[in-house]
């Protein structure tokens, strides 16, 4: 049978303080109860109607500065409480814009008790609820979510096989175009992620309908190679795990292609951190650089902080970049969480602030907006997209937009 597991990266947060964390702690918003015994935390990813449990993470024996408690999964994520106290506390996930707020519970909600069956059935309704309850975009894709969950729920049966059930799930969000939608079967080996129409044509030129996975792999090489070819002077560096590539089109002008935010080291995201800065660092040391060009026609997105630090680089002054709020109610569409701002702070490590080109088009992942308000120090209107928290927004002005939004599905 197949078990739904919300994949939503949370925010952690935790030191090792003198009042004992054990117990259980609800999230204000995003949907998740924790369970802290000891060194263990253990998620549940809890609706108004279901309840399944979710990652568990185990404590780290070292301490450091500003945290309660570190904790990592099996997969290697990072999950941390801040230093504070009492019974409200700040979860944060290595990578996050933002922090998850989380308040101490007497008790299991009654929907854990016992958590929801594993029946095709039972894992359409985590599915369906999930979705009503947390994303954000129903009305800016006018989508009837009750009428599409209507029209779906009799395909489902006893009988109903794994295969069939991704089929039914992915038809129900396919039509979104929301490419911060997504479903993962580990044992299926399938995968599905929304695409607005016509941002995957760069991809389907070079590999067809084989899929961004094997553009990335194989297909993408071939494309950028154009570039090179055409534009670049002068060996192309690489940085990052192949993730940041620098070049000079000329003897002043730099160009920095930006391929994705994410995967800069295989050591987890502190360690990519210090990567990237010390990429940057040998990048914007060049004396000679008068113009730059960046490139991120071809991104697959990643976390924000890495967009955040390369746009430090560019900063002439601080600013907000943006604001990110997370939907609170279950029931009420319009009540939201107290903001977390992200802040672009100018550094005193090599950059360049000179004149920036950038260059965009349609397979580009929204972390590029860290770096569009790097360039021109203004606030970019973009709202919600980490897979971390479903219905979350990122507000600078206007409405809200879309948001990550991600099931797993395995055995």
């Amino acid at each position: 049978m197949l078990r739904l597991t919300l994949a939503v990266m949370l925010l952690s947060g935790a030191p090792l303080a003198a009042q004992s964390l054990d117990g259980l702690w609800r999230s204000e918003g995003y949907g998740y109860v924790f369970e802290i015994k000891g060194p263990t935390l253990k998620a549940f990813e809890v609706t108004t109607q279901t309840c399944r449990p979710g990652f568990t993470a185990r404590r780290q024996a070292a301490s450091m500065a500003g945290r309660d408690a570190t904790y990592r999964t099996s997969y290697g994520e990072v999950y941390f409480v801040k230093t504070g106290g009492g019974d409200r506390r700040l979860l944060h996930n290595d990578g996050s814009a933002s922090d998850i707020r989380i308040d101490r519970l007497a008790k299991m909600p009654p929907e854990c008790v016992p958590p929801t069956g594993n029946t095709p059935l039972d894992n359409f309704n985590v599915f369906t609820h999930t979705w009503a309850e947390n994303y954000i975009s129903f009305d800016l894709k006018h989508a009837d979510w009750d009428g599409i969950v209507a029209q779906s729920r009799p395909k489902i049966t006893d009988r109903t096989s794994p295969a069939a059930l991704f089929e039914i799930l992915q038809g129900m969000i396919q039509p979104f175009g929301d490419a911060h939608t997504f479903i993962h079967a580990q044992d299926l080996k399938r995968d599905f992620q929304g695409l607005r129409a016509g941002t995957d044509r760069a991809a389907k030129d070079v590999v067809g309908d084989a899929g961004l996975r094997e553009f990335r792999s194989h297909g993408m090489a071939r494309l950028l190679a154009v570039t090179d070819a055409a534009y670049l002077h002068g060996p192309l560096r690489r940085f990052c795990n192949d993730q940041l590539q620098f070049a000079k089109i000329d003897a002043g002008t730099g160009y920095l292609r930006v391929v994705s935010f994410s995967g800069y080291s295989k050591g987890g995201f502190a360690e990519g951190l210090s990567t990237l800065e010390e990429g940057l660092d040998q990048i914007f040391s060049d004396s000679a650089l008068k113009a730059l060009v960046i490139d991120v026609r071809i991104n697959f997105g990643g976390e924000d902080p890495y967009g955040l630090s390369i746009a430090s680089r560019l900063a002439l002054s601080e600013y907000l970049a943006y604001t990110k709020y997370a939907r609170s109610s279950a029931v009420e569409h319009d009540r939201w969480t107290p903001g977390d701002p992200s802040v672009v702070r100018p550094v005193s490590r090599p950059g360049f602030r000179g004149p920036v080109v950038e260059l965009t088009g349609p397979a580009y992942h929204q972390r590029r907006r860290d770096l569009y308000a790097g360039i021109d120090g203004s606030c970019p209107s973009y709202h919600a997209h980490r897979r971390e928290h479903p219905g979350s927004i990122l507000r600078c002005s206007g409405s809200p937009h879309a948001e990550w939004m991600g099931l797993r599905i395995a055995e």
